[in-house]
């Protein structure tokens, strides 16, 4: 359900979606899929996404 939602820059006075465009690295490990964004403001956001099962 959470990959659903679209993530935003975490930047407060930025708030720009994050896409596909402006991702940086992508890691699977046991817990989940990390990915990591760089917005054009210069932000890093990092997301988490945890497999259901």
């Amino acid at each position: 359900m959470l990959e659903r939602l679209t993530a935003t820059c975490e930047n407060d006075a930025c708030q720009r979606p994050l896409t596909d465009e402006n991702l940086i690295l992508e890691m699977e490990r046991d817990g989940g899929v990390r990915r990591a964004y760089e917005c054009g403001c210069g932000a890093v956001t990092v997301t988490v996404v945890k497999r259901s099962g």
